[in-house]
């Protein structure tokens, strides 16, 4: 089974979008298909935040064509043309936010405006392919996946309007309030961003392939898991032993995330590398210590951090020919 699987950063999802766009050109050149987009060359898709947000719009159809409604590039462009607006804060906000008061730090009404606009009444169960997208329900407190084929197997009860999923999965704590959703028979659930416990979804996307198809092992599986870029921020003790609660909430999401997603990939690792299949498991992932004049803030989207994220997404990609090259060739079942 073939398996993207996208981590959440917020806007550093760039990073990650632009590889795609280069990925899929790839794929275009070696099949032959100019048509051909980043969902035909996998059998599921798993994304957390920023990464679940670009999961719905790579299997999110044209409801007259029946094939991808929008190309690695249409999606990207989401972030590129609207990253400003997402993360647009106003001076009282501002000041709300950094006094820890009330609220989240963003309104969330650009965002919801925005995937009203790119995914219209689309329903999960529509997606073009299998899905994993990263939520966490805050009153039943348990992981949140929102999965097409769970659609099927369970009923309505598990099928949601799609931009309420990308909603939810990118809700994350002191960015975005937490959003109240309800699927099609009406069950109500509060969410937040995923990253809280896979801001790498790849284990879990591992996890449900099996689920799909239990007389799969290790080595019938091909991941290509694409990170957002590690953080360059450190922090010194001196600096941090005097935080309270207050000044320890946005280096704890940052530290947390980063964490999970280096802890989940050393996992992969060893997994492949045990089943003798390394080669069928590939992590991208940037350092943006490399990278000093693109800010590693979720919510830094300037125009310019925007262009300088795309320069980084370009260069991974372009660093990373050769292995992408291979990897596709392996996910279309062609030889050298």
């Amino acid at each position: 089974m073939r398996i993207l699987s996208l981590d959440g950063g917020g806007i550093r999802g760039i990073i990650p979008g632009k590889v795609l766009v280069a990925f899929e050109q790839k794929l275009q050149a070696i099949s032959g298909r100019p048509d051909m987009r980043v969902v035909d060359a996998f059998d599921l898709i798993a994304g957390t935040s920023t990464g679940g947000i670009l999961t719905c719009l790579y299997l999110c159809p044209d409801k007259e064509s029946g094939r991808p409604k929008f190309s690695a590039q249409e999606a990207v462009d989401l972030y590129l043309n609207h990253g400003d607006s997402i993360f647009d804060i106003t001076r009282f906000k501002h000041f709300e936010f950094l006094q820890g008061w009330t609220d989240a730090k963003y309104s969330a009404t650009v965002l919801e405006t925005l995937l009203k606009e790119y995914l219209g009444d689309l329903m999960l169960s529509d997606l073009l392919k299998p899905s994993l997208i990263t939520s966490y329900d805050i009153s039943r407190r348990r992981a949140m996946f929102f999965n097409s084929a769970d659609v099927a197997r369970k009923g309505n009860g598990w099928n949601f309007y799609l931009r309420d999923v990308a909603r939810a999965t990118s809700a994350a704590p002191t960015y975005f309030e937490p959003v109240n959703i309800s699927s099609i028979d009406q069950n109500s659930y509060p969410l937040v961003d995923g990253g809280v416990f896979a801001n790498n979804p790849a284990m879990c996307a591992c996890i449900e392939a099996f689920n799909l198809n239990p007389s799969l092992n290790v080595t019938d599986l091909q991941v290509f898991s694409l990170g957002t870029g590690a953080a360059d921020k450190s922090y010194s003790y001196d600096e941090a032993k005097d935080w309270g609660k207050i000044s320890w909430v946005v280096p704890f999401v940052d530290i947390m995330m980063s964490g999970v997603s280096e802890t989940v990939d050393f996992q992969l690792q060893q997994l492949f590398n045990s089943a003798g299949c390394s080669s069928q498991y590939l992590r991208l992932q940037l350092d943006l210590k490399d990278f000093p004049d693109v800010s590693s803030e979720m919510d830094h989207a300037s125009k310019s951090n925007m262009m300088e994220l795309e320069k980084a997404g370009d260069a991974l990609a372009q660093e990373s020919d050769a292995k992408l090259a291979t990897f596709a060739k392996m996910l279309l079942g062609v030889g050298d």
